[in-house]
């Protein structure tokens, strides 16, 4: 996902009057641009860290529905309405199966040691923000038995 993106479908969201919408991109435009200020790239933001703040923001629209009280209906619509539009600008995660294969074909070396520290390590580097590191934990610790 870019930027450009991002703003355009803001746009289109003020013009269809869709203030939930378009509350919830103009959240993630200013996070990404708040990143990319912090990171000294505000000019040409790249596309992965885009993607890692829509991650991050994904996570904390999560948090906001796990813990809201029941009988506030109204912002658990809310709630779910940002964590709906947020989840359509968020990459695709690779699945259980898919890291299984990737872990076990890349780092066959690593694997046999049966060391999950080492293993987590040397995986979370090339796999951040394409898997979710609880599924990627899980993965390794099937591994280490």
């Amino acid at each position: 996902m870019d930027i450009k993106t991002l703003q355009s479908d803001m746009v289109a969201a003020m013009k269809a009057k869709n203030k939930g919408r378009k509350d919830a991109i103009s959240a993630l435009v200013s996070a990404v641009k708040k990143a990319a200020i912090d990171e000294g790239c505000r000019e040409d933001i790249p596309q992965s860290l885009v993607d890692r703040v829509i991650l991050k923001e994904l996570k904390t629209a999560k948090e906001q529905l796990d813990t809201c009280p029941a009988e506030r209906t109204d912002l658990l619509e809310e709630y779910q309405l940002r964590h709906d539009v947020i989840k359509e600008y968020a990459p695709a995660m690779m699945s259980e199966e898919e890291v299984k294969a990737y872990i076990t074909e890349k780092f066959a070396e690593v694997v046999a040691t049966k060391n999950k520290g080492q293993i987590m390590k040397a995986v979370m580097a090339e796999l951040k923000g394409k898997a979710d590191g609880k599924v990627i934990n899980q993965v390794v610790a099937q591994l280490c038995k």
